[in-house]
């Protein structure tokens, strides 16, 4: 199980740092950006993954937006759906979404902006900017995990 562990957290590793997204070892907090959350940039700690919510803690658990397609320059976290200190945040319980600017996303604005929340993504997703899937991309990060938001130091 241990091995399986520590697999999963080097897979995570890889495809985060492809994807931009900074990610802690197991129990070393990382105080570095790592994804947005309610405009504000959030630090992790490490990843465990997680079975499909049932019908009783399925409001446990918070969107995570990966945006797959960025060409924004400045680069492009992930964003949560909310961060500590909104009511709504469920202390990193997390099920992944795959974001995807569209044709007439990159037409409307030549380089995308960077989104930092949720309201960012809902925006553009109303305009015909980007479309939303529930679930992860393949190779992408688990579609459903545990990593929880620290302050970026």
């Amino acid at each position: 199980m241990r091995s399986k562990q520590i697999g999963l957290i080097a897979i995570m590793m890889v495809i985060m740092a492809v994807h931009g997204i900074a990610v802690a070892g197991p129990g070393k907090p990382n105080f570095i950006p790592a994804l947005y959350g309610d405009g504000e940039t959030w630090g992790t700690k490490g990843t465990t993954t997680l079975p499909a919510p049932n019908a009783h803690n399925r409001q446990s658990f918070d969107a995570l937006y990966v945006i797959t397609n960025s060409n924004n320059p400045m680069g492009q976290l992930p964003v949560s759906e909310a961060a500590p200190g909104n009511p709504n945040y469920n202390g990193g319980r997390w099920f992944t979404h795959t974001v995807e600017w569209t044709a007439e996303g990159f037409m409307h604005h030549g380089i995308v902006p960077v989104l930092t929340s949720d309201a960012d993504l809902d925006l553009h997703e109303s305009l015909g900017h980007l479309v939303i899937t529930p679930g992860s991309f393949p190779g992408g990060p688990p579609v459903y995990f545990q990593c929880p938001l620290l302050p970026v130091k």
